[in-house]
């Protein structure tokens, strides 16, 4: 349905002698219009990558649940939690995970659930449990369970190098003055 407007309202309301009696949303309109200063120039805020601020963050997981600071910290690598949040463009933050070796997983799924991966050749399809990966790699776990949560594509891969995690408590980005961030 297209609705159209009466711009004579507009020019009989800024006249002195405003007489007709003007209802509907032509007279809505018009009242916007003369509020606004006879320009009606509504726009939304796109970010592009010249204007972005990126802040630091240091986020210790000891204790915290595998998925859910893995989800937390995709919507950050995105840059969802500010009000500038553009889709097409990268306007997340830098952040750096420690302690990933003591993320915690609930109920069962330290054995039953499995990390899946192919080397190349023909019936190449191995699996691991995260009890496993967990032990021997778990900065590769929660990189690549956080790598799956962003989007694939150029975009995708620029946000997932602005992620470091330790497995110790110790870090190598001192020289960035990161925040403590407690989720």
């Amino acid at each position: 349905r297209e609705v159209r407007y009466n711009t004579d309202c507009v020019s009989t309301l800024t006249s002195p002698e405003h007489g007709h009696d003007c209802k509907g949303p032509d007279h809505t309109f018009a009242k916007a219009l003369i509020f606004f200063g006879g320009k009606l120039h509504v726009s939304t805020y796109m970010a592009n990558p010249q204007n972005v601020e990126r802040q630091w963050y240091v986020i210790d997981a000891e204790g915290m649940v595998f998925g859910r600071l893995a989800s937390q910290v995709a919507s950050m690598l995105r840059g969802k939690h500010k009000p500038t949040f553009t889709p097409n463009c990268d306007c997340g933050d830098y952040i750096i995970v420690v302690n990933a070796d003591k993320l915690v997983f609930t109920g069962k799924k330290l054995d039953k659930k499995i990390y899946y991966y192919h080397t190349g050749y023909a019936g190449g399809l191995k699996e691991i449990t995260y009890r496993k990966l967990m032990a021997n790699k778990s900065e590769f776990a929660f990189r690549e369970a956080v790598r799956r949560m962003l989007p694939k594509g150029p975009l995708g891969y620029k946000m997932a190098k602005k992620l470091f995690v330790y497995a110790g408590p110790e870090h190598n980005q001192q020289a960035q003055k990161p925040v403590e961030l407690k989720l």
